[in-house]
């Protein structure tokens, strides 16, 4: 009988290191926090690009930050924003940005919690501390 209990016992562990691992599926808060960054990093790099239309400058400034409630307003106000229809890479970030909206008061409604309403914390983001070598 130990025999038997020994070769089970490597059975399972051949078998669960030959698997391939999976990762838990995202929750909605990494999901929201892992969309919000990408559509951070992407305004910023839109911005920074020379060959984009002059009208990017004009657009509403899109710091996202969803533990603060006013993140709903400034989504809002970056969709509805009436400039740049003619530059693709806008479309495509207010889509994302539309998607993060509608994740944020449909999907996560109940998961998220907000601990802040500071609407200026939202048009200055603040910087990362620099690091020391």
């Amino acid at each position: 009988q130990l025999p038997t209990m020994k070769m089970l016992l490597l059975l399972i562990s051949l078998l669960s290191t030959a698997l391939p691992a999976r990762a838990a599926p995202p929750t909605c808060y990494s999901r929201v926090l892992s969309l919000s960054k990408e559509i951070t990093e992407s305004f910023k790099e839109l911005q920074n690009s020379k060959t984009v239309d002059s009208c990017v400058e004009t657009l509403p400034r899109l710091y996202l930050d969803i533990h603060n409630y006013c993140v709903l307003a400034k989504l809002r106000d970056f969709v509805a924003y009436p400039g740049c229809d003619r530059v693709v890479e806008v479309n495509e970030l207010k889509e994302k940005a539309r998607s993060l909206y509608t994740i944020l008061i449909s999907y996560c409604r109940r998961d998220l919690v907000f601990l802040t309403d500071d609407c200026n914390a939202l048009e200055i983001p603040i910087s990362p501390p620099l690091e020391h070598s």
